[in-house]
């Protein structure tokens, strides 16, 4: 697997358009800025949180050659694996899914309930149907239920709300790049007086953390996942291609 850390998040848009015309076998996964500033009071678009999450899934199944990213995006600590693999799950057609654990799993991973989904990261419950929007999916899907049973699941059209075609299953990333379950935010607050000085309750980013809320987060997030687990983006044998240059 092999980075390409690019000067600009345009240059490595243009890269990933590009390198398929000297190798179309490549298979390659652009890792996305998120855009934002870091005083800025609204979090990056959900479209750009769920392709970032849909990368590092492909870079955790090493179903990438080459990952294309910008020097922003390279000095941004991301959540450890296991976050990862404990908040992603599966399930198929005829498979048994009970309705309420499911809604806790997805609470849990951070997806956002609606009464109509329509962007990545919400799901809404209309008696025996399960509409959802996966993150790192191009589409939602719905879920019809027979009892505790999954009858059918099938795509749809978020504009018209129409059902479009069967699929035998669905794989659900988690609703967000870091964790954000009490004992996150308790780690979070006592890393934030240990690192910064002054009141935090005063500080407009804490609240919204406090709160849980999706706006001005993302860029205190990392603080509350700052562990000896927890790096910028590494990709295998990047520590021995790093002692070789040395």
């Amino acid at each position: 697997m092999l980075a390409i850390v690019a000067a600009a998040p345009a240059d490595s848009t243009r890269l990933a358009d590009e390198l398929p015309f000297f190798d179309p076998s490549l298979r390659v996964a652009l890792f996305p800025d998120w855009e934002t500033l870091p005083y800025d009071t609204f979090s990056p678009h959900q479209d750009l949180v769920s392709e970032r999450l849909a990368t590092l899934w492909r870079m955790r199944n090493a179903d990438v050659d080459v990952v294309l990213l910008p020097a922003t995006t390279a000095l941004v600590r991301l959540a450890p694996p296991s976050f990862m693999a404990g908040t992603t799950f599966h399930f198929r057609q005829k498979a048994r899914l009970d309705e309420a654990g499911l809604k806790a799993q997805l609470t849990l991973a951070g997806y956002q309930h609606v009464s109509q989904v329509v962007s990545p990261g919400e799901y809404a419950v209309r008696g025996g149907l399960i509409d959802l929007f996966p993150m790192g999916s191009a589409v939602p899907y719905r879920v019809d239920l027979f009892g505790d049973e999954i009858d059918s699941i099938r795509t749809f059209d978020p504009d018209s709300q129409r059902s479009l075609y069967p699929v035998p299953e669905v794989r659900l990333l988690p609703g967000r790049e870091f964790p954000l379950d009490e004992a996150a935010r308790t780690a979070f607050r006592a890393r934030w007086r240990e690192r910064l000085d002054g009141d935090p309750t005063r500080v407009a980013h804490l609240q919204g953390h406090r709160a849980g809320h999706r706006q001005r987060r993302h860029r205190v997030l990392p603080a509350a996942v700052l562990r000896p687990d927890c790096d910028r983006l590494r990709l295998p044998g990047a520590a021995d291609a790093a002692g070789a240059a040395r």
